[in-house]
């Protein structure tokens, strides 16, 4: 599948040149349907050509993963760097970091190109540590290393709101730091 609309680069179509490289890459178009993946990206998620992007999105990332998504197709980002768990061909989680830009034709948004920039470990789930969910994401990228403007900037959320969730976070865990409460986090699965 080709992207449309993609220019030529020394006479040969982009998406020719990306099934080559070992950067996993892909297109949605405006409805976040996968129109095209390179070699590199099938070898994660396998066959995604034709279903929605939140179908290779862990559950719980799905409503922001598709906030991302909104933001950029409505014109609100240009680019976005952001971690996501997705699901692999097997059913594994894998965290990874996407950068993403939105495809123009004329001034309407039709799509979306993003590749991804770093696979990263998955944080564990700690169903023992009585979270709630925003605790938990807070904690997940806590775990990521993502300082707390980075935690804001991926969720959405103001500077002093990550702020009071990482308190809660420290209480909930019986830490006095962010790294205490992470490995705390990890020993406890």
């Amino acid at each position: 599948m080709t992207m449309t609309g993609v220019p030529a680069l020394h006479g040969q179509p982009l998406d020719g040149l990306l099934e080559h490289i070992n950067v996993p890459s892909y297109v949605l178009d405006a409805q976040g349907v996968v129109r095209w993946l390179n070699p590199a990206a099938e070898r994660i998620v396998g066959p995604a050509t034709g279903r929605q992007f939140t179908s290779v999105v862990a559950p719980e990332e799905t409503r922001r993963a598709r906030e991302l998504f909104a933001r950029k197709v409505i014109g609100a980002t240009t680019v976005t760097d952001a971690g996501v768990v997705i699901v692999d061909r097997d059913g594994r989680r894998v965290g990874v970091e996407v950068s993403s830009v939105p495809l123009r034709r004329g001034e309407h948004v039709v799509g979306v190109f993003g590749q991804v920039s770093d696979l990263v470990e998955q944080p564990h789930s700690h169903p023992d540590l009585h979270l709630t969910p925003r605790q938990a994401e807070v904690l997940d990228l806590l775990e990521r290393g993502r300082s707390t403007r980075q935690i804001a900037e991926d969720l959405h959320l103001s500077i002093e709101t990550v702020r009071n969730h990482i308190r809660h976070v420290l209480r909930a865990v019986g830490a006095h730091s962010r790294l205490e409460a992470v490995a705390i986090a990890n020993g406890s699965h």
